[in-house]
């Protein structure tokens, strides 16, 4: 056998499958199954099929998820580090296809790192509509903010916080949510061998306390009519159709909308509680056959690890309001409204989180879109209940006598004077051609446009609060590299194309400086080679350069260069 499974597990498992035993032990015989998935939000089906590098399967629940042939390594080819595809396990794409996400959608991932289901949720968005991906581990949370980077997500905010906190931030806001929820993790022993080692100090008791409180408190986030798809990756009937039922015998106002029975998808299994915990199935026994429509992923069924998903639909009844003041909705604000927030107060934060002390909300005169200035920033600060770093951002960007060109990066006056936003819309319009939409947020010297505004983040711990833009240093402002992720080749005024085959766009990945003429630079109209450029690989933007006389200085950063062989 490849796994050696724990005794106690083996022989509760052997009492619940009876005849199906045997052959969920031969599974474990098997290697585990890789698998992609797409990033449409990049690259349409059709173009990457046409470049692909691997055969590739289709899996049957995943339109855009592919079965990985054993011994190839996506993760070492360039199209990986321009963010085409995410490696994920097959059976953990299933959740976010049957939540149903729809372009527009407010969709929260509640339970969020490292951020597969996130992407996976961002690219069925579309950039439209809302984002908020969390996760209550700070350290997880740097996973997740880099891969919602590196896959070009626009509307997506970052959050570290727990469930109750973010509920009473958006009261019944969101029309999608999503629990991924911590669990035992017995679906994963095939794996991931250290699922085992650490089994039984994750309690089947200590992960129902968990879920039962994250579960009640998704009931809150949600818009009325909404849906929340619960998923673990275990085998437990504690953690499934117990959990489920528990929780619509106490929300009257949810039912299970059925999983059908196809793709390997197997039904749940409620007399399990029955047999397992007949006193939990006497207490919800009114509601415990629904949980034969939620659904089991076996190993033994299908290619794919151990699942539970869960769809649970509220039944829309008395409207909730779910506006707040000072909120304005998805796609209501224009670009160039702008709030500011003050600076992260706890110093050595590498992350940009943002403590819930430092923020600080300024009301700008929307209507006559009056940009908050530099030099105000103190005496708000003094507002919000003063902040260690007032004043900071006025002294930082003193002109220390070099004079600056008006043209470029916003240039030309004493920069202790200067707008930062003015300072980022001028480089906007100077170096890209696309139309922001959201908030523009400023966070000290960083500038981020934001799909809720700052309104519905104040007090909470941000890690993101929005599409990081860049920073303002010393009067310009700088791209950040997950602005360049997100674009495509025909947004930037400037580009170049780098080969997949040739071993130049590996160079690039590196953080190699390169060279080559000005020809290979491509331009939009009335614009010079000189300056930032979006390098692409094969067409897919992959970061920035600044070209000047024959040569590229690579911009790529350091913490995500390419370090394989």
């Amino acid at each position: 056998m490849g796994v050696k499974l724990p005794l106690i597990f083996a022989e509760r498992m052997k009492s619940l499958l009876g005849d199906e035993f045997e052959q969920f032990m031969k599974s474990y015989e098997q290697s585990p199954h890789a698998g992609l998935r797409v990033n449409t939000l990049k690259i349409s089906m059709e173009q990457f099929d046409e470049i692909a590098p691997f055969d590739l399967k289709p899996i049957p629940w995943c339109e855009t998820g592919f079965y990985v042939p054993h011994g190839v390594k996506p993760g070492l080819h360039p199209y990986y580090h321009a963010g085409l595809y995410y490696i994920q396990e097959p059976s953990a794409m299933a959740p976010v296809e049957l939540l149903q996400v729809e372009p527009g959608d407010r969709v929260l991932d509640l339970c969020a790192a490292p951020g597969g289901k996130t992407t996976q949720i961002a690219a069925k968005l579309q950039g439209k509509g809302v984002l908020v991906t969390n996760d209550i581990h700070a350290e997880r949370t740097k996973a997740l903010a880099k891969n919602v980077e590196l896959y070009g997500v626009r509307n997506a905010v970052v959050l570290n916080e727990s469930p109750e906190r973010i509920a009473n931030a958006f009261p019944h806001y969101f029309d999608k949510v999503l629990i991924d929820a911590p669990c035992s993790g017995e679906g994963m022993f095939r794996k991931d061998e250290d699922m085992v080692k650490s089994w039984e100090h994750h309690s089947v008791e200590k992960c129902v306390l968990m879920q039962r409180d994250i579960l009640e408190t998704a009931a809150r986030l949600l818009a009325p009519g909404g849906t929340i798809v619960y998923s673990t990756c275990t085998f437990a009937p504690e953690e499934n159709e117990a959990m489920i039922a528990e929780f619509l015998n106490v929300n009257h106002d949810f039912v299970v909308r059925d999983i059908p029975e196809e793709k390997g998808f197997a039904p749940g299994r409620p007399e399990w509680v029955r047999q397992m915990m007949p006193e939990k199935a006497e207490e919800t026994e009114a509601v415990l056959d629904q949980t034969r429509g939620t659904a089991r992923l076996w190993p033994h069924l299908l290619e794919g690890e151990g699942h539970y998903v869960a769809v649970l639909q509220h039944r829309a009844g008395q409207e909730i309001e779910t506006d707040q003041p000072g909120v304005v909705k998805e796609g209501a604000m224009e670009y160039g409204q702008v709030v500011d927030v003050s600076r992260i107060e706890a110093e050595g934060n590498k992350d940009h989180s943002i403590a819930a002390s430092s923020i600080a909300m300024t009301k700008a005169d929307r209507k006559k879109e009056r940009l908050l200035r530099i030099e105000s920033r103190e005496s708000h600060d003094r507002q919000a209940g003063g902040s260690k770093n007032s004043g900071r951002q006025s002294k930082k960007g003193k002109d220390h006598g070099g004079r600056k060109s008006e043209r470029g990066q916003g240039r030309g006056a004493d920069s202790a004077s200067m707008d930062p936003v003015a300072i980022y819309s001028q480089f906007m319009k100077e170096q890209l051609e696309i139309e922001l939409t959201g908030e523009t947020v400023c966070y000290g010297d960083r500038v981020y446009q934001s799909s809720v505004g700052a309104a519905r983040l104040e007090g909470l711990k941000v890690i993101r609060p929005g599409w990081f833009m860049g920073t303002i240093k010393n009067g310009r402002f700088v791209p950040s590299h997950p602005l360049a992720c997100a674009l495509n080749a025909s947004e930037a005024r400037r580009s170049v194309n780098l080969s997949s085959a040739d071993g130049e766009a590996v160079r690039y990945l590196k953080g190699e400086t390169l060279n080559f003429e000005e020809e290979r630079v491509v331009l939009k109209a009335d614009t010079f080679a000189k300056g930032y450029v979006l390098v692409c690989v094969d067409g897919y933007a992959a970061g920035w350069g600044k070209w000047l006389d024959g040569v590229l200085k690579n911009e790529y950063p350091a913490g995500w260069r390419w370090t394989s062989v």
